[in-house]
């Protein structure tokens, strides 16, 4: 018997704001991402993605502006280089309440909020959602987010413990302040939930001071499924230890395996299942009915796209004004206290300004896959299994249609190939993406902490 074939994981890309990945394709006219101050637009995208079977929306987010190009905003200001951007969080609900079983792997940065108040915010989103949240962890990297609190950015390998010790204290908020058998409900005894099966949290660390008991009853996950993006060594240390879902960034196949394998040892190393952790790889697609009909609508997508914003993009994420220099001078990148990954990346292939700025042509730094739907599925099923990884952030070029042309024509061809669902799985966000509990599983950190006594 030939066994079943791997299944691909797929996440829409999006983000609370104008431009997101593929920068100037705003101005396209039929681009409705300027709509994204409406509920109507985050609803009527959350039932497309469901109408498509994928596992989640990933959102990502960011705290602060990108004013590294230029010394200043003025690019990203008129490009709507993710700016302005809202709150992740509160566009969740809405979408939660028009669809039953899409996920959402919401980005918020651990320096953003207090750990006490944040457990309650993802607790509540948790209860929302029927069990469908997800958090993507992130520890921000511009000197714009700290400045605006009045702080001063932390050393790269810094942040990360930071937010080591924040994780362990929402373990012990989420898993540890309440029993499963709290609540009760009990009318007749007029008890709603028993206070010798709730414990207050006592943390003295070296970061943070914790003395309370969580807000909230216990959720269907507790924890929400955790992503995680960091690539650097530390991140990818702290990736094995407590992240179920991580995000890459890779140019080729190759790499991707070699991004994959790395994370994979590092759980290994953390007491893990290396199938614990699923790998997503971000990747964007220009699907037609033929490869004729697909290369004509990239070369219309290029005409609306900014090369030079997502310049203003990569800069911020190197701490590199590149707009300090010429096309083909050399550009020194060294290590510094922004995305480590992005900048060695750039400094192993020595990319001038010029370089840059042919590969951001379509205004971001993903693969981009261009074809008929056997073709795209033929490029995407061999990322899988040349890559290894499980399955795509698929970002979007004009919304919606980036999403509704590949819902149209890829995901059938992937689902003749018995490579993509065909039918949503019951359960939580975590058992559809696992197959098993609704809970972290004992191999993962977070389960030391359920239920324990002197917390």
């Amino acid at each position: 018997m030939t066994a079943p074939r791997k299944q691909i994981r797929l996440n829409a890309f999006n983000m609370n704001c104008v431009g997101h990945i593929h920068h100037g394709l705003w101005t396209h006219p039929r681009d409705q991402s300027s709509a994204y101050k409406t509920l109507r637009y985050w609803t009527d995208q959350a039932q497309l993605l469901e109408r498509g079977l994928f596992d989640g929306m990933f959102i990502a987010d960011i705290l602060g502006v990108y004013d590294i190009y230029g010394g200043g905003i003025d690019v990203t200001a008129r490009e709507a280089v993710q700016v302005p951007v809202n709150d992740p969080t509160l566009i969740v609900p809405a979408m939660a309440a028009v669809t039953e079983h899409l996920g959402f792997g919401v980005t918020v940065n651990v320096f953003a909020e207090a750990p006490y108040t944040f457990a309650r915010r993802f607790s509540t989103l948790d209860h929302l959602t029927d069990g469908r949240v997800g958090w993507n962890i992130v520890t921000g990297y511009l000197e714009s987010a700290h400045r605006g609190r009045g702080e001063t950015l932390p050393a790269h390998d810094r942040r990360y413990d930071y937010a080591d010790e924040y994780l362990e204290v929402l373990y012990k908020l989420w898993e540890g302040s309440w029993d499963d058998a709290a609540v009760r409900r009990d009318r007749a005894a007029r008890v709603f939930s028993g206070p010798a099966k709730i414990r207050p949290v006592s943390h003295r660390g070296e970061f943070l001071a914790v003395e309370g008991t969580h807000l909230c009853e216990p959720s269907l996950q507790r924890t929400p499924v955790l992503y995680q993006a960091g690539a650097s060594g530390r991140g990818r240390a702290f990736a094995g230890r407590h992240a179920e879902c991580v995000f890459i960034s890779a140019r080729d196949k190759p790499s991707a395996r070699e991004a994959v394998r790395a994370i994979r040892a590092e759980a290994t190393a953390a007491g893990r299942d290396p199938q614990d952790v699923k790998m997503f790889i971000g990747i964007a697609v220009i699907p037609g009915r033929t490869r004729a009909e697909a290369e004509d609508k990239r070369a219309e997508y290029m005409r609306y796209a900014s090369a030079e914003a997502g310049l203003a993009h990569f800069s911020a994420s190197t701490g590199i004004d590149f707009a300090r220099y010429g096309l083909d001078e050399p550009i020194p990148y060294g290590p510094g206290n922004a995305i480590q990954s992005a900048t060695a990346a750039a400094a192993k292939r020595g990319l001038t300004k010029r370089d840059l700025l042919a590969e951001l042509g379509l205004g971001g730094r993903y693969a981009v896959l261009t074809g008929d739907a056997v073709s795209v599925a033929d490029e995407l099923q061999s990322w899988v299994e040349e890559g290894e990884v499980d399955g795509f952030n698929l970002s979007r070029i004009v919304m919606p249609e980036s999403f509704s042309d590949f819902i149209d024509l890829v995901i059938p061809e992937l689902q003749d190939r018995g490579l993509y669902k065909t039918a949503y799985a019951p359960g939580s966000l975590r058992r559809k993406l696992f197959g098993a509990g609704d809970r972290p599983p004992e191999r993962h950190a977070a389960h030391a902490f359920r239920n324990m006594v002197g917390l």
